[in-house]
């Protein structure tokens, strides 16, 4: 898949999980791709675009500590229910070097999951991320 692609990909699962959970399930999100020394921000949408670059090593630190473990394959996901603030609570492998990161600001997964309907808005992330593993981000 090319980047084109996967940002209007990205874009449209967000917001059917927004409809099915009848609010922002995520409200920032970052394409990221792994080069040699360091990461590249392929895409961002949120409320923090001047701001978020900064941070945005230490926003991932959660979640880094997840896909290290888990060892994430391409089409993967992971989330982490303490992340708070701005902090990333998912992710999706979406190539070999490229990933997801989603945050709700205000609101970590625990608290996102206390909402029932969670269990349907959670169905186009488990989608999309099945749509990766069968094309990933090259």
């Amino acid at each position: 898949m090319n980047l084109d692609t996967a940002r209007t990909t990205v874009i449209a699962a967000l917001g059917r999980m927004d409809s099915l959970y009848n609010k922002p399930v995520f409200d920032e999100w970052v394409l990221f791709k792994l080069a040699k020394e360091q990461g590249v921000i392929l895409a961002y949408s949120g409320p923090r675009t001047d701001s978020y670059q900064k941070k945005f090593r230490d926003d991932i630190v959660p979640l880094r500590a997840e896909i290290a473990q888990r060892k994430l394959a391409v089409g993967d996901f992971a989330f982490v229910d303490n992340a708070e603030g701005t902090g990333f609570d998912a992710c999706i492998r979406l190539g070999p070097a490229a990933y997801l990161f989603c945050n709700n600001i205000a609101k970590s997964m625990a608290d996102l999951r206390k909402d029932p309907l969670w269990r349907e808005a959670q169905k186009p992330f488990a989608q999309v991320s099945e749509l990766f593993r069968q094309d990933p981000l090259e």
